[in-house]
């Protein structure tokens, strides 16, 4: 019985990494193809819109302004080291909430997309994505951004009433 609870568990991790990582990549490809010279589509009104750049920084392009070398161990030698350190471990732990594995994987799924675009495209990611409205406004995202932030949703659910004390 352990040993199929393990099997389910290394597909579910390898279905959502690579769910993620090919909607990702795919989503991408489609905004590179149709945005790049379009400037602002409205897709619902203001709220959300469609807007294609080049992001050689990190979330809302902190560190773009970092040297070469220093952004490539920033955002692809650390980053690689710790998605690999995340699957290991995933694959490794014997229990694990199912939300928890999951949670980890859209995190390893959308870090991946997003390696991917860096090795790919010289140290860029493709963001497209905006949501907002008025003058509170997400920064330009993309599905890789969206992954992590799922990933890191269903970690805090996992997490949910764990510690707290039973009701009496």
């Amino acid at each position: 019985m352990q040993m199929k609870a393990r099997i389910l568990k290394a597909v579910l991790i390898a279905l959502i990494v690579l769910m993620n990582i090919g909607c990702d990549q795919a989503t991408k490809h489609i905004a590179r193809a149709r945005l790049a010279d379009k400037g602002t589509v409205f897709v619902v009104g203001s709220v959300f819109v469609l807007r294609y750049v080049e992001n050689e920084g990190a979330f809302l392009s902190l560190g773009e302004g970092l040297p070469r070398p220093l952004r490539t161990v920033a955002f692809v030698v650390i980053p690689l080291a710790a998605l690999v350190g995340m699957i290991v471990t995933l694959a490794s732990r014997r229990a694990a909430a199912w939300t928890l594995v999951a949670g980890f994987s859209f995190i390893a799924g959308g870090g991946f997309g997003n390696l991917i675009d860096r090795l790919a495209r010289g140290g860029r990611v493709s963001d497209f994505m905006n949501l907002g409205i008025g003058s509170v406004r997400t920064g330009i995202f993309n599905f890789a951004d969206l992954s992590i932030l799922i990933g890191c949703l269903l970690i805090l659910l996992s997490q949910w009433g764990r510690n707290r004390p039973a009701d009496t």
